[in-house]
């Protein structure tokens, strides 16, 4: 009798357990995602561009405090503005989209402050190469969306890499080797 009162105390504790647990998985809304890049041109300006085609998944789970990010941006998506300048930069001395057509982040690590997610840290592969990174979130919003009404969260987060480390540095310094990467995110509780 006494095994059976055990064993059901531990199905009950895990069964409230599993009912409290707040972690959902959110889809990136392809036509609310950018990952936008911005870098200084021979001192005179700073040029910004984005990549039209991400797309990934944000898990976040308010009460634990908890999270992770994977997102894949389509390299070949890369609009500067200008349709000749989107080739340049899709050649081998930049982005290399020939040989690799994506460009990947995975969080390591979800930091947050009170009770919304301050950073994350994760890996960026750029080239076939991989970096640490921490991208700042200096913007983040969980709630129901006005229109659809499904739960859905949005950010904004920020880094600065060196695109000499990811064997795209050329015409460094001239061309800023220093590149500031803004991602304006939504996604959509699955």
């Amino acid at each position: 009798m006494r095994t059976s009162l055990i064993a059901a105390a531990l199905a009950l504790s895990a069964f409230a357990g599993a009912a409290s647990a707040q972690s959902a998985t959110y889809n990136l809304d392809p036509s609310h995602t950018f990952p936008r890049f911005s870098y200084n041109h021979f001192g005179l300006s700073t040029q910004q561009s984005r990549f039209n085609n991400t797309t990934g998944t944000v898990t976040f789970d308010k009460a634990a405090k908890t999270g992770a990010v994977d997102v894949v941006i389509d390299m070949k998506a890369v609009d500067t503005g200008f349709a000749a300048f989107n080739g340049h930069i899709q050649g081998e001395d930049f982005l290399d989209t020939a040989k690799f057509p994506t460009a990947t982040f995975k969080s390591t690590k979800v930091v947050f402050d009170g009770d919304k997610p301050a950073s994350v840290d994760g890996n960026l592969t750029i080239k076939g190469v991989t970096k640490p990174v921490t991208l700042k979130i200096v913007n983040f919003v969980s709630t129901t969306h006005p229109m659809n009404k499904k739960d859905v969260i949005g950010a904004e987060a920020t880094t600065t890499i060196k695109r000499s480390e990811f064997n795209a540095g050329k015409f460094a310094p001239y061309v800023g080797d220093d590149v500031t990467i803004t991602i304006a995110l939504e996604a959509i509780k699955q």
